[in-house]
């Protein structure tokens, strides 16, 4: 089946031939969530399920690193042709697999690129539980140390009962602190999150 066909109306989150997902992938739903589990489905067929999610957690890092990045995906102005050129180029330079850079041209063309974000977390959910894990994202004001990392995932793992892989991204105006989501939970620590609730305290009590 074409790149194309797979990710059409019909086609998106349908079980092909011998590809074996997760249970849950079933019940994967909105636009971020079936393109998802497509991908997946592509990745498992042609063995690229790592190196697609090594792809997807640099763009990660890229769309936090650059403004410019994160305007382009979510443009109303620049044409889907100008969207997919800008996306086949960073591609390219980044060495992504082809089928990476086919599905970032899908989804300029189809106008989908806004939700590339939730994209990425989707399928490292469903890479994550086809392991037996648990997905976990870090968003940290600075970079983490591998200390820090290791003590991150340790708790994690402690408090969650299961094996936990993480993804890490920097977000300078988070001041300090982590956000940390597992699975659909979010666990926000970040002084910026203490501060605005103090805000908010504070404009509760005038």
């Amino acid at each position: 089946m074409g790149l194309h066909n797979r990710f059409d109306g019909k086609s998106i989150g349908r079980q092909p031939g011998n590809s074996v997902l997760p249970a849950s992938s079933a019940h994967a739903s909105g636009l971020a969530g079936r393109y998802a589990v497509a991908l997946f489905e592509l990745a498992q067929e042609q063995g690229e399920l790592d190196r697609v999610a090594g792809d997807l957690h640099r763009l990660r890092e890229m769309l936090a690193e650059s403004a410019d990045l994160e305007r382009l995906i979510r443009s109303p102005v620049l044409s889907r042709d100008e969207q997919a050129r800008a996306l086949t180029t960073l591609g390219q330079r980044a060495d992504f697999a082809p089928l990476t850079r086919q599905f970032l041209a899908l989804l300029a063309h189809k106008r989908r690129l806004f939700a590339l974000p939730n994209v990425i977390t989707a399928y490292d959910d469903l890479l994550a539980e086809q392991r037996g894990e648990v997905g976990a994202e870090v968003v940290s004001a600075l970079a983490l140390s591998a200390e820090q990392l290791e003590s991150v995932q340790q708790q994690l793992a402690t408090a969650v009962g299961q094996t936990v892989k993480l993804s890490t991204t920097v977000d300078p105006s988070l001041l300090g602190g982590l956000v940390v989501r597992v699975g659909s939970r979010m666990i926000d620590a970040s002084i910026r999150t203490k501060l605005q609730q103090l805000e908010r305290t504070m404009k509760g009590a005038a």
